[in-house]
């Protein structure tokens, strides 16, 4: 299932995290990991953000996913399920399917 993940990251832990090197050795390993169609990183809500798109094949996958995250740098994290412009044709489709 395609998901995105957004994360605000903590000021005062993404400063250490960047002084040490930690918050990039931690989004390459996230990267490299969850191997995400989209990556963005910005600033929102005033913070640090990052947005992945990505493909989560199982519900376990969510503890791993979040937990550096979470540890090193207080990160607020979300996971929503999304669909790109093919998958909500699809469904709008099926959609229309079944109301008839």
């Amino acid at each position: 299932m395609r998901v995105m993940l957004r994360a605000h990251f903590d000021t005062v832990a993404a400063n250490e995290g960047i002084k040490s090197g930690a918050l990039p050795a931690a989004v390459g390993r996230m990267m490299d990991t969850l191997k995400p169609e989209a990556a963005y990183f910005g600033l929102s809500e005033g913070v640090r953000t990052c947005w992945l798109v990505f493909d989560m094949q199982d519900s376990s996958q969510l503890p791993p996913v979040g937990e550096d995250l979470f540890m090193q740098f207080n990160a607020e994290v979300e996971i929503s399920p999304v669909m790109n412009r093919d998958d909500l044709a699809k469904g709008l489709e099926a959609l229309k399917a079944t109301s008839g």
